[in-house]
């Protein structure tokens, strides 16, 4: 399925920007007790147990009609065009205002589900501060604090609630009907369009030396060597700052969900450019999905020696995170590296598609394990006992051991690399599931522990009465 959108929408320093970088677990939008900083939408991948969705935040909404705040406005009902669910927020400490009134009223027109969510309320009463809300109309009032995570579970157990289910897919049978999906990521005019015409052998999409030719996803299907292929031609993502029209703004987050619907990310990179933190920061996103990655550096071929070892540092320096994945110098508008790049692609859909046994899996554990021990906590040495095949696109190992959330991150990644090296797993990611077993004593024993508390109590409660007997007997004596 298509990832939901959730929008955060509400008037400026609510919130929403905390909110965000919560659900997000990133610092990636903007925080200060100053209001209207956001100004732009931030987008952001959820993943809460088995459901993914995105958030989006929004710039504060104010009574002002023109100038900047104007411009929030228009990006806030572009966002819940897009949204699937809106989160409305307000300020439980300062209490409604028009501002609210005003965008409860805009919300009331939309045929979406619509939460209100009362913010900041930890250290008041939330029953006393949220009661006004209720005028709104727009229901119940959920209170959280979003910058501890107070009520936050239950916020999300209700969007969850909200969201479509999850409808299981079949992947060999979404590839027999459509190919191995293949989509072409990257900042605006790095030659995405150019390279899939490249692929293709004909001119398929516009090509236009402007940035930001693309405004929408384009899905092209085609055959090659009797095989099946879908080519996912995405828009550029730029830097907020550097996005100016309503149309690219929105063609964002529709690029974010074709990285969810491909098997195979080719990610290109104007090497004449040379790598930016924009770059890193899609890179990001495409390894949250557990995409098999291709990193292309594009227009190679203008590239003088000095240029080219600047990159390869570059490389090391911004995308250590990505080691993993296969790196290619192409040039897209003369060819070259374009047919090995395609090769490639077959490679890392094997490897993310491959089917693992339950015994292979569990005896790399053990080599692992015997290898490198995993710590100690608490005077206790963590034990990994074995292994199996969770899921495919990308490869899912779970691990089943004692006190396995204890393991430290390091460790993890140990793992990681070491199944990605005996199993020959390039260009994909490997995410590794932890599961503890139930510990059968621990029951038995809180059971034993409650009755030796009841055992003191009524021991202690005994001599206290006897005591309180012996002085009134004192006392009748005198």
């Amino acid at each position: 399925m298509t990832l939901p959108v959730i929008a955060l929408v509400g008037r400026p320093n609510v919130g929403k920007s905390t909110l965000f970088n919560y659900l997000t677990r990133t610092r990636d939008a903007l925080v200060a007790n100053y209001p209207g900083l956001t100004r732009d939408r931030k987008y952001g991948r959820v993943k809460r147990g088995d459901r993914a969705y995105l958030v989006v935040d929004t710039g504060g909404i104010t009574d002002d009609v023109d100038g900047i705040d104007a411009v929030a406005k228009r990006q806030v009902e572009l966002a819940l065009e897009e949204a699937d669910i809106v989160l409305f927020l307000v300020d439980a400490r300062e209490g409604m205002n028009s501002a609210d009134a005003a965008i409860a009223e805009m919300l009331r027109r939309l045929s979406k589900p619509i939460l209100l969510i009362t913010n900041k309320i930890d250290g008041i009463n939330a029953d006393v501060a949220t009661a006004e809300f209720h005028q709104l109309g727009i229901g119940n009032p959920i209170s959280i604090a979003a910058t501890h995570g107070r009520n936050v579970g239950d916020l999300l157990a209700k969007v969850s609630a909200l969201l479509p289910d999850a409808e299981p897919i079949d992947l060999d049978e979404q590839i027999k009907q459509h190919g191995v999906s293949i989509a072409v990521v990257g900042r605006p005019n790095v030659g995405k369009s150019t390279l899939v015409n490249r692929i293709l052998g004909e001119e398929r999409v516009v090509v236009f030396d402007e940035a930001g030719t693309t405004r929408d996803s384009v899905y092209i299907p085609f055959e090659r060597n009797g095989k099946k292929y879908t080519l996912i031609d995405t828009a550029g993502m730029r830097r907020r700052a550097k996005v100016s029209l309503v149309v690219e703004k929105f063609s964002i987050i529709k690029a974010l969900q074709s990285v969810e619907k491909a098997n195979v990310v080719i990610y290109l990179i104007d090497a004449s450019e040379g790598i930016t933190d924009q770059d890193a920061h899609l890179l990001g996103m495409v390894l949250e999905a557990g995409r098999s990655l291709i990193i292309g550096f594009n227009k190679w071929d203008g590239l003088g020696v000095t240029q080219r070892e600047l990159i390869k540092r570059q490389t090391d320096v911004k995308l250590p995170f990505l080691s993993f994945a296969e790196k290619h110098p192409i040039s897209a508008l003369h060819g070259s590296g374009v047919g090995v790049l395609f090769d490639v692609v077959h490679k890392l859909y094997d490897a993310a598609m491959v089917d693992m046994s339950t015994s292979v899996l569990t005896q790399i554990l053990k080599d692992a394990v015997a290898a490198h021990q995993p710590p100690m906590i608490n005077g206790r040495r963590i034990k990994l006992k074995h292994a199996h095949q969770g899921g495919r696109n990308p490869p899912v190992i779970v691990v089943h051991g004692n006190q396995t959330d204890l393991l430290p991150a390091a460790y993890e990644r140990y793992l990681m690399n070491y199944y990605r090296d005996k199993l020959g797993l390039e260009g994909t990611p490997v995410r590794i599931v932890f599961k503890s077993a139930k510990n059968p004593f621990k029951e038995v024993k809180n059971k034993l522990s409650d009755r030796q508390l009841h055992k003191r109590k009524r021991l202690v409660a005994h001599y206290k009465e006897k005591k309180k007997s012996l002085q009134r007997k004192a006392k009748r004596e005198r």
